[in-house]
């Protein structure tokens, strides 16, 4: 039966992706509590469509769940430029540098700015990204560059070493 395929979530390890959703979250919607309201309706929509979850890694599925969500968001507010609140790695301890990369961040479009922040904060593959954003991976790869190439333009060429590191 497919029924008996269907696997229950488990609630501990979703609970324990709620840190790493609220960052990406963060990176959608420019501000903790939009970010906030985004993780709470993804978290509600993964175990309202608990029957869908048919066992495979749980964290791809609720990132693709919180992409979905981040999307609807973004195309129902209006067009405004994003101020995200994440932690960027390896921006150094200058405070005016991690000004500068997170406004170069809110400025890329959403299509850049996701894969970037899957891979290169989150960790995830490219391959991941791609099933996560439900587009192929060569896609995800030039939207990859396009963002790098954009943050480089932007910060004047110089090089975030967690944004270039190959996946």
């Amino acid at each position: 039966m497919v029924h008996d395929l269907l696997m229950a979530i488990d609630r501990r390890e979703l609970e324990g992706l709620i840190p790493a959703l609220r960052r990406y979250a963060r990176g959608l919607a420019g501000s903790a509590s939009a970010a906030d309201d985004l993780v709470q309706e993804c978290l509600l929509l993964a175990l309202d469509r608990e029957r869908q979850f048919r066992g495979e890694r749980l964290k791809p599925w609720v990132f693709a769940i919180l992409s979905n969500v981040g999307r609807s968001a973004h195309r129902s507010r209006r067009r405004s430029p994003v101020f995200a609140e994440l932690d960027v790695p390896d921006a150094g301890s200058d405070p005016a540098m991690r000004v500068t990369v997170l406004a170069a961040l809110s400025a890329l479009p959403d299509e850049q700015r996701q894969p970037l922040l899957l891979t290169a904060v989150e960790g995830f593959t490219y391959r991941e990204t791609a099933e996560i954003l439900g587009v192929p991976i060569g896609t995800v790869m030039s939207r990859l560059s396009r963002a790098r190439d954009a943050l480089a333009e932007r910060l004047d060429g110089a090089e975030i070493v967690a944004l270039r590191r190959p996946r």
